[in-house]
């Protein structure tokens, strides 16, 4: 049974950066994509990026340029680098994992981890 463990969440101000960790045990993480979602009070899960098993990586909406996404397979670790914080990526922050190379579902979710950015 896969499980994922978040960490690195925090409270920061306005510009700075956040690197959150994932440790991932229990799978092949090798083998699978990895996705960092949030998800803001009042508002739905979004998905921030993913890095495929393969090591491509795509950050989504307003988070390119500011967010990098990567994957340390030899660690089972995925990271997420947010740099220019702004308030509104105030939200909780899950990885997640699915078999890489496939359309199906999410299927390992970790408990999250807030990131709070005041102004």
């Amino acid at each position: 049974q896969g499980r994922l463990v978040e960490s690195g969440g925090g409270l920061v101000q306005a510009g700075d950066s956040l690197r959150l960790s994932c440790a991932a045990s229990g799978l092949t993480f090798g083998s699978y994509d990895m996705g960092w979602f949030r998800q803001a009070p009042g508002k739905e899960r979004e998905l921030v990026g993913v890095v495929t098993w393969k090591g491509v990586s795509i950050v989504y909406a307003d988070s390119k340029g500011r967010f990098t996404i990567s994957r340390d397979n030899a660690e089972n670790t995925v990271y997420l680098q947010m740099n220019s914080l702004k308030p509104e990526d105030t939200a909780v922050y899950y990885c997640a994992a699915k078999p890489g190379g496939t359309t199906t579902r999410y299927m390992y979710w970790g408990q999250g981890t807030q990131v709070t950015v005041s102004s």
